[in-house]
């Protein structure tokens, strides 16, 4: 046998620059998955964290949110970052895949992190700077669309097959988890400084940014290409017309509680739908589109896409509707008052992120050695067993149930979320995988935007048919003047969702100073106290959610099939093998 200090110097040198060579790509796997997770935990804590913090920021810069003039500046600081990701991350990938992920994923982390700076920067108030601050998170959103649309084509770039699902496992329960913890930290922040929201992701945007830059760098393939100018410009139109159309449909419109009859919402939403049809008919026509249209001929691919489509619109109202259940109800009748009740709302929904934490980067372990098909459908159909649950709890519910009906549906959408995307990006061409991802980003993206609409639009279709004569005979009943007691009936229930969502108190935010100075003060004490709201809106709340835990439960059921016919593990190579059915 040759000893190897035996062979010749050159032989021996191969071959320790081999094994160094192995030894840095194993150490820079993991920086790559350090440094994109960091990247995507900070997008999505901020995709929620204005949740909680509003009623400060509101404060902060002199507007009234309730007052009906302030609903649409409302709407787009909390939905505006949502539909702007949404728009740009194909294209950002197509231009990753185009010039390089990581130069996409950098600016992505730059572009945040000055946009963090810039929104906490004003000095206007009232309705300039809530317009500031709309524009400045649009900007921010640019920025979050860069990230989201490379990291998980960089990470699938990077890690071997045998690893990916532990990679973008890790990588998406950050960024599902992100999205609660947002929540805390808005509770937080916002009392003491509202400017804090913003800027406490700065710290964290300048590290993220310096250490990407210096450390990170291609490993994929690159594919260059004419920029799709029709189809870039078609799909942002019909896209933010559709997804502008949601986000003002369910405000008032003249004498309805909802907007979806309101002509330019229609047209919004019709519109947008003709001009996506018109970009397909591009995507087939131009001969480097923006959107592979053939990747949908990948079953894994399509079903995967499918999947988290209906997962996101199972999903994403559900925050909402939560933090409305614990803020608006729950928490004032076992002692809270108004104000602290959105900190507290996000606590105690933690066992959620939990959930989110456990299932996700073992299901994402697991499903490199078994496939994603039994998870992700076992993920789903767990994640409809909570929905039903939640719909049986009463309004008044016992904590403990609560809390172990969310921890499991975060373990449901844990066990789903990690290896479905591993199943998504193991399907792509390793040319494809930044549009891929992106066309991937857009449909959760989307679907949460739609999913929200959907949501508050049954919410307040089961307010709506109750909550009037409750709201005006409960305050009749106690000493409210009846035009008084008739004008609050009479609004919108959107008001009341927004009230319990802000952490105002309903009653004397609504009924306002001068009509409780004219009551004795033991029966203004009772109105405005922890227990008379809630009561109140208990009975027809409890209706909505019926309505939309029901909607919920059906979208996770179908997303499960769709998972289920994805086929078995498949890993995309250039030729027909590697389909393991």
């Amino acid at each position: 046998m040759t000893n190897t200090s035996e062979l010749p110097s050159s032989s021996r040198r191969r071959r320790e620059a081999l094994a160094a060579a192995d030894t840095a790509r194993a150490h820079y796997k993991w920086i790559v998955l350090s440094n994109t997770t960091l990247g995507i935990l900070m997008a999505t804590v901020n995709s929620s964290i204005l949740l909680i913090a509003l009623p400060d920021i509101f404060r902060g810069i002199g507007i009234d949110p309730l007052q009906p003039s302030s609903t649409s500046y409302l709407l787009w600081l909390i939905m505006g970052f949502m539909v702007v990701t949404a728009v740009l991350v194909v294209s950002f990938g197509r231009l990753g895949d185009m010039f390089g992920r990581v130069k996409m994923y950098n600016a992505g982390f730059a572009v945040f992190t000055v946009f963090s700076i810039l929104l906490s920067v004003t000095w206007m108030r009232g309705t300039p700077g809530v317009l500031w601050l709309i524009g400045m998170r649009l900007g921010q959103g640019v920025g979050g669309a860069m990230l989201m649309a490379n990291s998980s084509a960089i990470l699938t770039d990077t890690f071997p097959v045998d690893q990916r699902g532990l990679a973008l496992g890790l990588n998406q329960v950050a960024g599902i988890a992100g999205s609660f913890v947002g929540l805390v930290l808005g509770g937080l922040l916002g009392p003491v400084e509202w400017r804090l929201v913003f800027l406490v992701s700065v710290p964290v945007g300048v590290f993220g940014t310096v250490w990407a830059y210096l450390k990170l760098h291609d490993t994929g393939v690159r594919r260059p290409a004419q920029l799709d100018v029709w189809g870039n410009a078609t799909f942002a139109v019909g896209l933010i017309a559709l997804l502008v159309g949601i986000t003002y449909g369910i405000q008032p419109y003249g004498s309805r509680t909802m907007g979806w009859t309101n002509p330019w919402v229609l047209t919004a939403l019709i519109g947008g739908v003709v001009v996506l049809a018109v970009f397909c008919v591009i995507e087939t026509k131009v001969p480097e589109p923006m959107f592979h249209l053939g990747l949908f001929r990948i079953r894994a691919f399509t079903a995967g896409n499918l999947a988290s489509l209906l997962a996101s619109l199972g999903r994403g109202g559900l925050m909402f509707i939560l933090i409305i259940w614990l803020q608006g109800i729950w928490l004032p009748r076992h002692g809270y008052s108004f104000s602290s009740t959105p900190l507290w709302a996000g606590i105690y929904m933690l066992p959620l992120t939990v959930g989110f934490l456990v299932a996700g980067p073992t299901s994402g372990w697991l499903s490199d050695r078994f496939g994603a098909r039994t998870f992700a459908t076992g993920g789903m159909v767990l994640a409809a067993v909570t929905f039903v649950w939640l719909m049986l709890l009463p309004v008044n519910f016992d904590y403990l149930q609560f809390a172990a009906v969310l921890l499991l549906n975060g373990i449901g959408m844990g066990l789903f979320a990690a290896p479905n995307r591993a199943g998504i990006m193991n399907s792509l061409p390793a040319d494809q995988r930044g549009v891929g991802a992106g066309i991937s980003a857009t449909f959760q993206n989307a679907a949460m935007v739609l999913s929200i609409g959907i949501f508050f639009s049954l919410i307040i279709t089961g307010l709506s048919t109750s909550l009037p004569h409750t709201l005006s005979s409960g305050l009749t009943a106690q000493g409210v003047p009846a035009a008084d007691a008739a004008r609050l009936g009479a609004l919108p229930p959107v008001s009341v969702l927004f009230a319990s969502l802000l952490g105002y108190n309903p009653v004397q935010s609504l009924l306002g100073p001068h009509v409780l100075a004219g009551l004795p003060a033991h029966q203004a004490a009772y109105l405005t106290g922890r227990s008379f709201f809630p009561a109140l809106i208990s009975g027809p709340f409890s209706d909505g959610l019926t309505v939309a835990f029901g909607f919920a439960t059906a979208a996770c059921l179908v997303a499960g099939v769709a998972s289920l016919l994805r086929g078995g593990k498949y890993v995309h190579t250039e030729t027909p093998e590697g389909h393991d059915q």
